[in-house]
């Protein structure tokens, strides 16, 4: 078993930057790529960026050149740097692991841009 918790979410103005974490606790040997999803009122759950145990990154169109994902896997951690964010970024953002037979998801944090 593994568990997420993400944090670092909140309200910031348009053309600011936030900076989520997810740590990774339990079974986090078993970690394979790791990614930030997310899901807004009325919309399905979007892939936002993935990384690889290789470091290998996968964004988004809708994020590239703006949000940028690393992972420390010393700390079990992994983040997503936002910068210049727009209101359309508005939405839970999830943390998601795979591990070795199965994927697992964070609880989520709330991040609101005002424009």
């Amino acid at each position: 078993q593994v568990q997420l918790v993400e944090s670092g979410g909140g309200l910031v103005q348009a053309g600011g930057s936030l900076r989520l974490s997810c740590v990774a606790s339990g079974s986090s040997f078993s970690i394979r790529t790791m990614g930030w999803y997310r899901q807004s009122p009325g919309k399905q759950r979007e892939l936002v960026a993935t990384i690889t145990r290789s470091g290998t990154t996968n964004i988004a169109d809708s994020v590239k050149g703006r949000f940028t994902i690393s992972r420390e896997d010393a700390k079990n951690m992994m983040y997503l740097q936002m910068n210049s964010l727009k209101p359309e970024d508005t939405a839970v953002y999830y943390c998601r692991v795979t591990g070795l037979v199965r994927e697992y998801w964070g609880q989520g944090t709330q991040v609101t841009v005002s424009s």
